[in-house]
């Protein structure tokens, strides 16, 4: 029922600053849920950031809390991941999620669709 589109990586030097962007496929965005993970080469997938559908609620990876954000506009059906003072090992593909739900966000919220991910790169 959702088709998520991830956009906005790229190459980048080190100490710069990228926006990623969602977009959302969906008649009803703010009853979804939403999260960003990564995934290195040779790495596990991990965690990044999650908002609430209203967009009220956020939560962090501890590290990359406070040099990422995450915010949604819901008049727009998309999801955004500001990342600030990028850094080689943040260089990863980066994916999008998101999940019906119209709770408070929960630790470990398992997210039901996915989106193909958008590649950003960090060199030194």
């Amino acid at each position: 029922q959702v088709r998520l589109v991830e956009s906005g990586g790229g190459l980048v030097q080190a100490g710069a600053s990228l926006r990623l962007a969602c977009a959302f496929s969906t008649r009803s965005f703010s009853t979804y849920a939403s999260g960003w993970f990564r995934q290195a080469p040779r790495k596990e997938r991990e965690f990044v950031a999650a908002i609430s559908g209203s967009g009220d609620t956020t939560q962090y990876a501890d590290s990359m809390k406070g040099r990422f954000t995450i915010s949604r506009d819901n008049a727009k059906n998309t999801v955004y991941l500001e990342m600030n003072n990028l850094k080689p090992e943040d260089t990863a593909v980066y994916y999008c999620a998101a999940k019906a739900w119209l709770r408070p966000l929960i630790p470990g919220l398992i997210f039901d669709y996915w989106g193909q991910g958008t590649q950003v790169t960090v060199s030194s």
